[in-house]
């Protein structure tokens, strides 16, 4: 059975082909591209990524525009009805900023942009994303982003590690994230927001293939079910 993905994209988006690049090489299949101004996701997806950049210019808030376009209300309805969600960087901001994640993504502690690698431990490897994953693993996958610092009061916090929602740690954290939180999973587990880049981490050429483990895991998962 074929891999139904797409990408949607947003005025600011700057990694929604590097996004689509990925999803097409692990999958065998091109993903669908979306705009942000469209009513409806196409019918029938497995899978919507919502890619790194600067939507909006960052304007308001990094996401908050975004997450009010006309395709977000689809994108919802699809979360809630168990459509994988795949928010990177932007696309994690955009998530949280539309209630479909917990926690804002602040101003890098050290007020910088930050564009490097980053060592991560997988802290959840059962999830439909993380299952090509051992837990505990370290991983490198780039990041690249001026907002990333991530937080949430203490009872957000402690409900997401008790509950094994988050998906990714820092080992060396690059922007103050609370708890050193690099990735964090919804109640259902269907949604993904991420800061760090697996795309830009799955071909050789990339310096690294950490990242692909992600859309693999994600690929048969669904592809098996």
């Amino acid at each position: 059975m074929a891999f139904r993905s797409a990408v949607v994209t947003f005025p600011g988006s700057n990694c929604d082909r590097d996004m689509a690049v990925a999803l097409e090489q692990v999958s065998g299949t091109a993903p669908k591209r979306v705009w942000h101004g469209d009513a409806e996701l196409p019918e029938g997806l497995d899978f919507v990524a919502l890619p790194g950049g600067f939507s909006y210019g960052d304007y308001l808030r990094s996401g908050s525009m975004a997450a009010n376009s006309p395709i977000m209300r689809s994108v919802k309805r699809a979360a809630e009805r168990g459509v994988p969600v795949l928010g990177v960087c932007n696309g994690f901001q955009v998530l949280a900023e539309a209630g479909l994640l917990p926690g804002a993504l602040m101003r890098n502690a050290q007020i910088t942009f930050v564009c490097r690698d980053a060592t991560l431990r997988v802290e959840n490897a059962q999830s439909l994303f993380t299952s090509g994953y051992e837990a505990g693993q370290e991983i490198v996958i780039p990041v690249a982003h001026h907002d990333g610092n991530y937080f949430a009061d203490d009872e957000t916090l402690d409900r997401l590690e008790g509950e094994g929602r988050v998906a990714f740690r820092y080992l060396e954290n690059c922007n103050g994230s609370a708890r050193d939180i690099a990735g964090v999973l919804n109640a259902a587990g269907n949604v993904l927001g991420m800061m760090p880049h697996p795309e830009r981490a799955i071909d050789p050429a990339h310096g690294g293939t950490d990242g692909r483990a992600l859309f693999e895991s994600a690929v048969r998962s669904l592809v098996d079910a």
